[in-house]
């Protein structure tokens, strides 16, 4: 159709992203547009504002390398990941989950460890942390098989693929659930971190006056098919920003109990503390088990 007024692009518009085939594709499409010129008019957006749109929409796909991951950021620190985590999982958004959202720094073939052993690959000062875990469905059963992706940052605050003085795959490890649906190792204490800031999400939090911290947390990403994978990750409730992610993360269900010991560990001759322990059950929802694109390699 010829347009005649500022009406007509959007009747234009939703008319051919009607004649989508794909059923689903459709909804998502003609609901985008609704939401998106409603937007324009909402704000009356500018055309100078329009050209300084697109030009970071196109400095975020820029920033986007093998270790780096700028749109997942910018999805997260929106609350987008967050959102479509909690839509998405818990009987619909309506009870609470042990799913979070992936986060930018997973990455596949984490070297295999057996249970009880340390995802240590390099010397990496700071507190030893034990931790002994359970992946269970909805009914309280123990899944056995289970292949359990763990991750997370060192005591310095950075992910082994941001640090050169860390080892490859530092922090990283793949277990396997036992009968009893348990895995566990030994690792140390994280802390909370900053997320990268020197791009376009940077000054997003700068403009807003917005810290760009994580609370300290542990990742899991558990595989079990005729499972829907479960992506998690397990905060301390001691981090001084655990009511305030820059990601917006952090739900009841996800705080786990990190102990602090003084005293020698009972078991581990060269642990003569302080040290910690966390133990924490994982549940599983009925599903497809389908790995996610990794967001880095």
């Amino acid at each position: 159709m010829l347009i005649a007024s500022e009406a007509d692009v959007t009747t234009a518009t939703l008319d051919v992203m009607a004649r989508t085939d794909d059923l689903r594709l459709r909804e998502i499409l003609v609901s985008l547009v609704h939401h998106l010129h409603g937007f324009v008019r909402d704000v009356r957006l500018t055309e100078a504002e329009f050209r300084e749109a697109v030009a970071v929409l196109n400095e975020v796909g820029q920033l986007a390398s093998d270790t780096h991951n700028e749109m997942m950021l910018m999805a997260g620190s929106l609350g987008i990941s967050s959102l479509v985590c909690l839509l998405n999982n818990g009987d619909g958004g309506n009870t609470e989950t042990s799913q979070s959202l992936l986060g930018p720094f997973w990455r596949l073939d984490s070297p295999r460890v057996e249970n009880g052993g340390s995802i240590l690959r390099s010397d990496t000062q700071g507190d030893p942390l034990f931790v002994t875990a359970r992946v269970i469905d909805g009914q309280g059963r123990p899944i056995a098989g289970a292949e359990v992706d763990v991750w997370h940052a060192s005591p310095v605050g950075l992910y082994e693929n941001q640090d050169p003085e860390q080892a490859e795959m530092n922090l990283r490890g793949k277990f396997t659930t036992d009968g009893d649906g348990r895995f566990w190792f030994r690792s140390v204490m994280m802390i909370g971190y900053p997320i990268p800031t020197s791009g376009v999400v940077g000054r997003l939090l700068k403009a807003q006056r917005r810290h760009p911290m994580r609370p300290a947390h542990l990742h899991a990403l558990i595989f079990k098919p005729g499972f829907k994978v479960l992506i998690s990750q397990v905060y301390d409730p001691n981090d001084p920003h655990i009511d305030s992610d820059v990601q917006f993360g952090v739900t009841r269900s996800l705080i786990g109990d990190f102990v602090r010991h003084q005293e020698p560990h009972p078991v581990q001759p060269d642990v003569a503390g302080p040290w910690y322990s966390l133990d924490y059950t994982y549940v599983m929802e009925p599903g497809e088990a389908i790995l996610p694109r990794p967001p880095i390699r």
